[in-house]
């Protein structure tokens, strides 16, 4: 479990791909100052188990079903990663729950700067616009936010967050550009909720 606050970028150490698999290695000398074999730590959103570490690096073993829902797949060695350790007992929940369990990916669409915040504006998909609600909670590449505004036009359904300096530098949310994906984690209850619907709609 994870709350969101992103704790470090971290940068890709190494890649080694398999058939229907991928072995990823992070640096991230905070997320690995404490971990153990068996750990979760999120990678940009998607919850990964540690198998190894050293110093300052961790590595995990990524299966098909992952690589085929988020962006994993497509990182290459030198690439930034948001990072955060799995959730204490008992700290504060500074942003929302958050399962590292990915539901999609979204793309960017446009990034709209203003004074003391920048708008970024990301197309997804049907199933997952559902899900999304105006002044909701979302993890964008991890990072717990707040939707700002959601939307339809033509091409399909938009949501757009709001994010301040702070966010844009802690993060890699900074750094995208329009077309650039991320990973899209839910808010866990709209998910719930949708389910026990389907049930109902069923009988």
């Amino acid at each position: 479990m994870f709350t969101g606050i992103i704790e470090e970028r971290g940068t890709v150490a190494g890649v080694v791909a398999s058939t229907d698999a991928l072995r990823l290695t992070v640096r991230g000398p905070l997320s690995v100052s404490d971990a153990r074999h068996g750990d979760s730590i999120s990678v940009s959103g998607v919850c990964l188990t540690v198998v190894d570490r050293s110093e300052d690096t961790f590595t995990a073993d990524v299966m098909a079903q992952t690589l085929s829902m988020s962006t994993i797949g497509s990182l290459v060695a030198g690439a930034e990663v948001n990072l955060e350790r799995a959730a204490l007992v008992g700290d504060r929940l500074g942003g929302h729950i958050v399962q590292g369990h990915i539901d999609g990916t979204a793309t960017l669409l446009s990034v709209s700067p203003g004074k003391a915040w920048s708008v970024l504006r990301f197309r997804l998909a049907a199933d997952l616009a559902r899900l999304v609600v105006d002044k909701g909670s979302i993890a964008v590449s991890g990072v717990s936010l707040t939707v700002s505004a959601v939307g339809r036009d033509d091409e399909g359904d938009w949501f757009e967050v709001s994010l301040i300096p702070e966010t844009l530098t802690a993060t890699t949310l900074g750094a995208l550009a329009p077309g650039d994906r991320v990973n899209i984690e839910t808010d866990v209850l709209a998910r719930h909720v949708e389910r026990l619907l389907s049930f109902g709609a069923r009988s």
